[in-house]
């Protein structure tokens, strides 16, 4: 049960800093350029990272007469389920 917990907690913390890492490149890559950065979402930009995974979901869903409604919403979950059990087969006992 414990281990179960721990890698929940492991993967959460990844998604999150993998989040505010790109937050960071951004307002890096503003200070470089002279401009502001990423304020749309919120007074300093902190929840852009959020909005972008919202859009990067949102973009992939252009429905077709003919296409399988169900696999083209679920296709993006599905990949990102995917990518976050390739996590489980890491060995945790020395985190």
């Amino acid at each position: 049960m414990s281990s179960s917990i721990n890698i929940i907690i492991v993967t959460i913390s990844i998604l999150v800093s993998v989040a505010f890492y790109t937050l960071l490149e951004r307002k890096i890559l503003s200070y470089i350029q002279i401009r502001k950065g990423p304020n749309k979402t919120s007074i300093t930009g902190t929840l852009q990272p959020i909005s972008d995974a919202l859009k990067l979901f949102n973009k992939s869903l252009i429905s077709i007469k003919m296409s399988n409604m169900t696999l083209s919403y679920m296709g993006p979950l599905m990949a990102l389920l995917l990518s976050m059990l390739m996590l489980t087969i890491l060995p945790f006992k020395y985190y």
